[in-house]
């Protein structure tokens, strides 16, 4: 029986409050505007942009209620910001919330509603447009782990009680806590490793090591270690051709899949992080890639603009495309699709935690929709800084993680050489004087590999408070470089 609706007190006045500036992972502007005369006009994907945000803000609130525990309000004020711009928000009408099955159905002045319900392992899924049923059947997967609460990290969560090394300055180390989670910058997580050891986490009220945060393009990084993944068990090669089927009639069938990691494939979407962007145009496929009824039949479905490996972009389409081929693999082995992930990678690295969200195919929809706890995260970070290897058994090819950490010659070329390869960002504007990188997410969702320092540090927060959180967090980086040694390499 349905519970009584749950509604959002005052919400006019909540989305007035919304009316900030956020931050995000949005690359700067190019040095570069090349583009492709034969090609005919964009046109921009079906649905007006209303109905795609409304969609995205249902979603939005389906996961910060039922997956990380947030309290409605304070969901629709501070997170999801990207696929659900805040501007847009106070265009609902009416907003009910059911418990029971945990569904989230948001309704427009025109009377059209758009639904985003938990399913299993799958997340929140927007429901396709007139609440449509998913085109799979879901899952739930469960990690195959022992007792987290008495298996030693990183594979559980007991911390050593051995003291820790007297080079480390710890005083610096807990001040860099302390200001990283200012309360200007809203943050939910914080964790810093040296050697893979936990040396310090905090987190904010209400959440703790194990509640799974919003990432957004962090995924992109997780959605490259897959492939990585897969690489390393031969399925694919890093420099073959993308054996995408509907490319194989024309010149995409020639994009290698280390192109693609690279945001270097050239196939054509449009995205707010473009040099020529202009919103006036319509609904950018960048958005579209989240709150579309098939992501990869889009992805698959758009044409080339430049030749791979000559201009670099920031386009959800290449992070979908590999989410594409991951699955071309595992449905082509016979694999459950859905329990890769935690079969693969998950179950090696100790993580409990980290939600794949998808579409309603059930397409993982990771080039930013997946939760993960800090900790987890760090899991994941403390993988390249060891090479690929985890537990003296290799996840990730030889040469993987160069490649990650190797800014990518199309983003030189551009004259942005901030990029490298599997999604990894290679230059985020950091007071890091080292080689780093890191996965990066909108509203201030960060992992950073540096391994001079042989750290990897996890930011998590509110999308509202990314600016001052990014602030904070260079402030805490800058203790943290000196309360470290440096390696010699």
């Amino acid at each position: 029986m349905r519970r009584a609706s749950q509604k959002l007190i005052n919400y006019q006045w909540i989305a007035a409050l919304l009316l900030v500036s956020v931050g995000g992972c949005a690359a700067p502007e190019s040095g570069s505007d090349t583009t492709a005369a034969s090609e005919p006009a964009w046109e921009p994907p079906p649905g007006e942009a209303i109905v795609h945000h409304t969609g995205g803000f249902a979603k939005t609130l389906c996961s910060a209620i039922f997956i990380t525990g947030l309290d409605p309000a304070d969901a629709a004020a501070n997170v999801g910001g990207f696929t659900a711009p805040f501007e847009h928000r106070a265009a609902v009408q009416d907003i009910d919330i059911d418990p029971d099955n945990e569904r989230v159905t948001l309704t427009l002045a025109s009377g059209l509603s758009r639904t985003a319900g938990r399913y299993g392992s799958q997340g929140c899924i927007t429901h396709a447009l007139g609440d449509q049923p998913l085109y799979f059947e879901p899952s739930a997967v469960e990690p195959q782990l022992p007792d987290p609460s008495t298996t030693p990290w990183p594979m559980g969560d007991v911390l050593s009680e051995k003291p820790y090394p007297r080079e480390i300055d710890m005083d610096k180390v807990a001040r860099a806590i302390e200001v990283a989670m200012g309360a200007d910058g809203k943050p939910l997580g914080m964790v810093v490793t040296h050697r893979g050891r936990i040396i310090g986490e905090a987190y904010g009220e209400g959440v703790d090591m194990h509640t799974p945060f919003e990432s957004w393009s962090m995924g992109k990084s997780l959605t490259g270690t897959l492939m990585g993944v897969l690489i390393h068990q031969g399925t694919y090669q890093l420099w073959q051709p993308a054996p995408i089927p509907e490319w194989q009639g024309d010149a995409r069938k020639d994009i290698r899949i280390g192109d693609i990691m690279r945001m270097s494939s050239g196939i054509r979407i449009r995205a707010p992080q473009d040099p020529d962007y202009d919103p006036e145009l319509g609904y950018p496929d960048h958005l579209y890639l989240y709150t579309g009824d098939n992501a990869f039949a889009w992805a698959a479905s758009r044409p080339q603009e430049w030749q791979p490996n000559t201009i670099g972009r920031y386009r959800n389409s290449d992070p979908v495309l590999t989410n594409y081929l991951i699955r071309l693999a595992v449905d082509g082995r016979g694999e459950d699709y859905h329990a890769f992930p935690q079969r693969n990678l998950f179950d090696k690295l100790g993580i409990q935690h980290l939600v794949m969200e998808t579409d309603p195919h059930g397409n993982f929809l990771t080039q930013g929709y997946e939760f993960g706890s800090a900790r987890d995260w760090a899991r994941l970070g403390n993988l390249y800084l060891q090479d690929g290897v985890w537990e003296d058994e290799r996840l990730l090819p030889e040469g993987y993680v160069d490649y990650a950490f190797e800014t990518a010659p199309a983003w030189i070329a551009d004259g942005r050489p901030i990029y490298g390869g599997g999604f990894l960002w290679k230059d985020l504007g950091f007071p890091i004087d080292y080689d780093y990188a890191a996965f990066a997410g909108a509203g201030g969702q960060y992992t950073i590999i540096v391994p001079a320092r042989e750290l990897v540090v996890v930011r998590l927060g509110k999308y509202t408070g990314a600016g001052p959180g990014r602030e904070n967090l260079n402030a805490a980086l800058e203790l943290l470089l000196a309360a470290f040694p440096r390696v010699a390499f």
